[in-house]
């Protein structure tokens, strides 16, 4: 594709200090989800395989010795006894699939019943979030040890700054990358992708070259060759509902939002989203590899295998309610922050989102005080609805040790007073879980 703009400067990222080309890597770690559970089990490497949904019943039952003695081996277990898509019945949604199963058309975020007509034969795992959790501190701290600049992006992804690290300027980033590579599949026997380019925004898109397992070296001048025939959609940032709005402007691809004039695409954007897309079509991205930021909010979510009702599954709803209040909780309280902050989210069977907010008088990270003000967020949304998910976030987080003095005798905000002579609404604030 060539496709130029006049007038338009082509300098993806300055250099660094000492005449250094800027080297940002983007590391994804392959089928993350799905990778750690064929650690554990590895008779289904190469089979189709999703994971999603929590633990179930059978998936006990599995690990159980055919006689009765006490656990098996999960290595040992037949893959004609684990579940399969096929027979899946739930809200479930996938985490994440093997690249067996991503070749059926299945896919992260897709409805298990979704993907069961796709790929019915696909082998269904639950999420293990601890063992997840084990193995992205193990693959991070490999990292930090070879190139300590680096940024947390989630459990399965980081930014690394090769500039100043030794190999990182080697090939353009590929020697440190291949090191970086072997060590983490040495330390933890998973496989990664890598992108290194001048800046993050390139590198994010580079890394989904070459996956699984590969590594993609991108130069300012492979922007008109590599980046520009990508859809817009590669670009970190524009949504689903951006890139139908460009897509109706006849803009699908990255070199034709590029070859627009920054004022057209402000008219129609926003000044401030319409300059940066230009910008990022460009490949202009100047952010640095941030190696701590504050968290804005922490949250505990769940969705539900069969939709629930405020009354006829209040027991149910009740029980999950407080769970998740209590895991936030503990989240709060293990990273060493108290929120003052305390909201909901509800999804209805119809797919429509509410949310409320609660804000205390002092900071908490409680577990119980997190319930009642998560509490009294409920009474003041609809409950005549069945429910497809829950969730509880705080916010307005600061650590432990930075926050203010609480005020004399401080106590929750009061909730909105009712009208003298109002009645509950039935299903609304007479009937909480």
């Amino acid at each position: 594709m060539a496709v130029t703009a006049p007038n338009t400067p082509v300098d993806p990222a300055p250099a660094a200090p000492g005449g250094r080309m800027r080297r940002i890597a983007h590391l994804d770690m392959d089928a993350f989800f799905a990778s750690v559970e064929l650690l554990r089990y590895p008779q289904l490497e190469g089979l189709p395989v999703v994971i999603g949904g929590g633990r179930r019943k059978a998936d006990e039952q599995r690990l159980q010795s055919p006689d009765g003695s006490g656990l098996r081996e999960p290595r040992f277990i037949p893959v004609a006894e684990f579940a399969r898509l096929r027979d899946y019945v739930g809200r479930g949604v996938i985490t994440t699939a093997t690249y067996a199963a991503r070749q059926f058309g299945v896919g992260s975020a897709m409805g298990m019943m979704k993907a069961a007509k796709l790929c019915p034969q696909a082998i269904v795992l639950p999420v293990d979030f601890d063992e997840v959790r084990k193995y992205s501190r193990l693959f991070k701290s490999v990292i930090t040890e070879i190139a300590p600049v680096m940024q947390d992006r989630g459990v399965d992804e980081v930014y690394i700054d090769f500039t100043d690290v030794p190999g990182g300027q080697r090939e353009g980033g590929r020697v440190l990358a291949r090191l970086i590579q072997k060590s983490i599949a040495d330390a933890t026997g998973l496989t990664c992708s890598i992108g290194v380019a001048p800046n993050r925004l390139l590198a994010k898109m580079a890394s989904e070259f070459n996956k699984p397992n590969g590594i993609t070296i991108i130069y300012e001048q492979d922007l008109q060759t590599k980046i520009w025939p990508l859809d817009v959609r590669k670009i970190n940032g524009i949504g689903p509902k951006a890139g139908q709005k460009l897509a109706a402007l006849g803009v699908q691809r990255i070199g034709e939002l590029a070859a627009q004039d920054p004022q057209w695409l402000m008219a129609r954007f926003g000044r401030s989203i319409g300059a940066w897309m230009h910008r990022a079509a460009w490949g202009q991205d100047d952010s640095p590899v941030v190696t701590e930021s504050e968290p804005v909010s922490m949250s505990r979510e769940t969705t539900f295998e069969r939709d629930l009702h405020a009354v006829h599954d209040k027991a149910e709803l009740g029980r999950i309610f407080t769970d998740l209040c209590m895991r936030l909780a503990e989240d709060l309280q293990r990273k060493g922050y108290v929120a003052r902050t305390i909201g909901i989210k509800l999804r209805y069977a119809d797919f429509r989102i509410a949310t409320r907010d609660q804000t205390a008088a002092s900071y908490t990270a409680d577990g119980a005080t997190i319930r009642q003000l998560a509490g009294q967020c409920l009474k003041r949304v609809p409950l005549q609805q069945r429910l497809r998910l829950l969730g509880v976030r705080a916010g307005t987080l600061v650590r432990c040790d930075q926050q203010p003095a609480p005020p004399h005798a401080a106590v929750a905000a009061p909730a909105p007073r009712r009208r003298p002579g109002a009645q509950e609404t039935p299903g609304r604030t007479g009937q909480l879980f």
